[in-house]
């Protein structure tokens, strides 16, 4: 599926994992499928990091939301027979408190440009085109390239004699390509259950709480859709996937669920300590100034007075 208006961008990555693939060349084989990995998953990150102030944002929003979910459960409860009503002051009650429904879309939306582009430039390298900015030796390097023994163009449905043209078992391609399918799904689905978890956690009388079950369950089998892309776009996948679940933990963890009590009032718990903060040793409490000693009282002796002095005394 090769877009036109978006050529620009598929010549962007291509550049860019040109690049990429140039910086380990220079300390690993440059036909190695260890070269292509770090490739393709340094690619990730970087895309990763690129978006990932909308990511904030969109974690923002949807704590947000979260927080306004007794008050969103109290107008549907009073406004259960008028829909209409009901919608019109949910979105007054997001507005007023600047929450957006739809920011968690935008990384998504963000993405799908990226995953375009580099399944058009991976389908390029895997049918030797050389388009992009390309050079058939960079296309080369890539073709001959084998990650556990799976060529990195080869899809799951690739025939015997196409995979041996490669070099490479078909049996061998096809566990290494299922075996990565696999872990895509498993990711996805602790992705979404993670999400959805603390969604139900929050509002535990969310009417659309089956439908975020029943998406928890469905959601992973979008996975074996990736058994028609080549091995590279998998391992893409499968990196992006990851980070998604490890950013999703961070910031969880980060940011608690915001807690409502009988009364319906709404406290946020303490933040757990992160991984770091346990692993890394206090720093030392500096010493305490040394305490000075208290000076001793002096006592004032009273001076003897003369005879003659004294009260009452004559003067002999």
């Amino acid at each position: 599926m090769e877009l036109s208006w978006l050529n620009w961008l598929y010549t962007a990555v291509a550049q860019v994992i040109i690049w990429i693939h140039q910086g380990y060349s220079s300390v690993l084989n440059p036909d190695s499928g260890l070269t292509w990995a770090l490739t393709i998953v340094t690619l990730t990150v970087l895309m990763r990091l690129l978006i990932f102030p909308l990511f904030l944002k969109q974690m923002r929003s949807s704590k947000k939301m979260q927080e306004l979910g007794p008050q969103v459960a109290e107008i549907r409860k009073r406004y259960k027979n008028d829909k209409q009503r009901m919608n019109q002051e949910v979105m007054a009650l997001y507005q007023g408190q600047g929450a957006n429904p739809l920011g968690g879309c935008l990384p998504v939306v963000a993405q799908f440009p990226i995953f375009i582009s580099m399944f058009t430039v991976l389908n390029a390298m895997a049918h030797g085109q050389l388009k992009f900015g390309m050079t058939q030796q960079f296309v080369d390097s890539a073709r001959a390239a084998h990650i556990f023994g799976a060529p990195l163009p080869a899809t799951f449905w690739s025939t015997g004699p196409e995979i041996e043209a490669f070099g490479a078992n078909p049996i061998q391609t096809k566990i290494v390509l299922a075996f990565f399918v696999a872990i895509s799904s498993l990711t996805t689905f602790l992705t979404v259950r993670q999400s959805v978890g603390r969604s139900i956690a929050q509002m535990p009388d969310n009417p659309m709480a089956k439908q975020q079950k029943l998406l928890m369950y469905v959601s992973p089998l979008f996975a074996f859709f990736s058994l028609n892309f080549p091995l590279g776009l998998i391992l893409y996948w499968v990196t992006t996937n990851v980070w998604t679940l490890s950013q999703q933990h961070w910031f969880y963890s980060r940011n608690p669920s915001p807690v409502v009590d009988a009364k319906g009032n709404v406290t946020t718990p303490e933040p757990k300590p992160s991984l770091l903060s346990k692993v890394r040793k206090p720093p030392p409490e500096p010493p305490a100034p040394p305490v000075e000693p208290e000076p001793k009282p002096i006592r004032q002796q009273p001076t003897r007075q003369p005879r003659s002095k004294r009260t009452g005394s004559k003067k002999s």
